[in-house]
């Protein structure tokens, strides 16, 4: 992150470019300035808040905010499923469907798929997560997860953390084939996790509402998928069946309005990740790439 603003790596064109903010004044307001921290702690971050948000974003009268959100943010409309006229809010364009050929599946038998649309940070050790945003914060893979048996089992394997903008598809994707088990929510507050905050904070990860989510597979053993809620989206919405066996790339759910983000956990040795998402992550660059793009390789089996 430089003072230009911030900056990531694209996968797609090979070039580091800047991140556009959407509400950036706001958030800095917000984080930065004594009253804004006053209005965060007092109502921002609070759960009607966001309740209330997306109660707005779902009404008829937001419905007038897509065009010119599309026109601001270049989002390409050739890929919803849906036509700009069609969408009856704000939100139900904010989680959009996109064509099957908007987002082609890296099919590989061998290949684990980034499970959404954003930029994204991968660690070779879930527990060498510290000092991405800011060197000196110690993460706490055990407060995240909810569980310490659960932290110890998963420290040494790969993680990856993908954060979604508000600009970016809101549906998050399974990485594996497998049959995941029920989410385990793990109740909590929802403040942003745009860097600007996770640079001064990074225990936000683990003090948002989150759900963790077991998927059981061949070969990988037992993956874990992490929804984790944060400013402006009070309610993670689950579209998958627990139990039921589902494909690689096959939907789990979407995010309603504002930012958030997803953790993805390996047990030790089963997956090596990308060669760009570490190079780009041991720079403290985050890496974008889209939903079903290749994240990594099986190492064990």
């Amino acid at each position: 992150m430089s003072e230009s603003g911030i900056q990531f790596f694209n996968r797609y064109t090979g070039q580091i470019e800047t991140e556009v903010v959407y509400g950036e004044k706001w958030l800095r307001f917000i984080l930065f300035n004594p009253f804004g921290q006053l209005a965060l702690h007092t109502v921002a971050k609070r759960a009607w808040f966001s309740r209330w948000y997306g109660w707005r974003m779902s009404g008829f009268a937001s419905k007038a905010r897509v065009k010119p959100f599309i026109k601001n943010y270049g989002i390409a409309e050739e890929e919803h499923v849906k036509q700009t006229d069609e969408f009856t809010s704000f939100n139900d364009f904010f989680y959009r469907k996109l064509k099957p050929e908007a987002r082609p599946l890296h099919e590989a038998e061998d290949s684990v798929v980034f499970p959404a649309d954003g930029r994204h940070l991968g660690f070779a050790k879930a527990s060498q997560v510290e000092g991405v945003f800011v060197k000196g914060q110690k993460f706490d893979l055990e407060r995240l997860l909810g569980d310490s048996d659960l932290a110890a089992r998963y420290a040494d394997g790969a993680a990856v953390f993908s954060r979604l903008c508000p600009v970016d598809y809101h549906r998050f994707h399974f990485p594996v084939a497998g049959v995941p088990g029920n989410a385990r929510l793990i109740n909590g507050q929802l403040n942003s996790v745009n860097p600007l905050a996770l640079r001064n904070r990074l225990r936000i990860l683990w003090e948002n509402k989150r759900y963790v989510t077991e998927i059981e597979t061949e070969g990988l053993g037992k993956v874990l998928m992490l929804e984790i809620g944060a400013t402006n989206v009070g309610s993670v919405n689950l579209t998958y069946v627990p139990t039921r066996a589902v494909k690689k790339g096959e939907e789990k759910g979407y995010f309603a309005f504002g930012g958030s983000a997803t953790f993805t956990i390996f047990e030790p040795g089963r997956v090596k990740l990308a060669d760009d998402l570490l190079e780009q992550s041991a720079q403290q660059c985050e890496l974008y790439a889209k939903v079903g793009d290749y994240m990594g390789t099986f190492t064990a089996g």
